[in-house]
């Protein structure tokens, strides 16, 4: 089975339970206040562990991140490639409202102290056809794409946040690509990157894989939404675990979208992602 090295971002999440989204020049009062570890990194390496993967996390925090830590250890997650530096942990201020729906103010921190070095560092105990994920929460992604290039690793690529600057990344080294509706349309759409494996969620619509010219399809599975915060991140993690075992693509959608589905189901990011017992039981009902 291939090993999953994942250089990205750690957070603390700062969950505020709201009736509707705070607008321009309101002041609004929150439910409820939770607190949580996160960042899409953090949630994907996670989601790689429970789901049965070899998986190592790089990333940089600030000594107010030990939660961080502790939790993707007790998932399964290698963090001997983690480091500890002066700024402050990441965080994101995470607005729920009454349907489940999320918006997100994210705070990069010690995300953004990864330098070349760091990556070096990280990719060095990795080789041929090990699998590299990336989001777009932390600096030097362009370089860790081409550091891990070197070394005939694969690279899976969630970038979110979306920004202009993804465009001036090595894009055509990305072999598989995990997208949303709104990062699908920024990057042309799912045939753009005709050589790699692109997969585009869709919500309560389901998903869509486009690889080798053909386009398969899953749906959604329905559930009562209680916080969407960790979803994609969940169907990430499991999908590419499903990939690194061999499994078809029809395979990791299924067992990706019914990971998806039971962490939407539950409240706060990291935490909401099932374990692969949770999955296969799931699955059988």
């Amino acid at each position: 089975m291939m090993r999953i090295l994942n250089i990205g971002s750690v957070n603390i999440d700062y969950v505020y339970s709201v009736p509707h989204f705070v607008q321009a020049g309101e002041t609004l009062e929150s439910g409820g206040r939770q607190i949580f570890p996160g960042g899409k990194g953090l949630n994907q390496s996670i989601a790689l562990a429970r789901a049965g993967s070899d998986v190592s996390h790089a990333a940089m925090l600030g000594g107010d991140g030990g939660m961080l830590l502790e939790i993707m250890q007790e998932s399964g997650v290698d963090i001997s490639l983690c480091e500890k530096v002066a700024a402050p942990s990441g965080h994101a201020i995470i607005q729920v409202n009454a349907q489940g729906e999320n918006c997100i103010l994210l705070y990069p921190g010690a995300n953004f102290e990864i330098d070349k070095a760091f990556i070096d560092k990280a990719v060095s105990g990795f080789g041929k056809d090990d699998i590299l994920v990336l989001q777009n929460e932390t600096s030097c992604v362009a370089y860790a794409m081409q550091a891990a290039k070197e070394r005939g690793m694969k690279i899976a690529f969630n970038p979110s946040p979306f920004d202009a600057g993804i465009e001036k990344y090595p894009l055509d080294l990305v072999d598989y690509w995990l997208l949303n509706e709104v990062e699908g349309g920024a990057l042309g759409g799912i045939d753009r990157f005709p050589n790699a494996v692109v997969v585009l969620t869709l919500g309560a619509d389901g998903v869509q894989c486009r690889a080798n010219g053909k386009t398969l399809s899953h749906k959604s599975y329905e559930v009562e939404v209680a916080d969407t915060t960790a979803a994609g991140d969940t169907f990430t993690g499991y999908f590419i675990s499903s990939v690194s075992k061999g499994e078809s693509l029809e395979k990791a959608l299924q067992t990706a979208s019914r990971a998806a589905s039971i962490s939407v189901s539950r409240q706060g990011a990291a935490v909401s992602i099932p374990t692969y017992t949770e999955v296969l039981k799931y699955g059988s009902k």
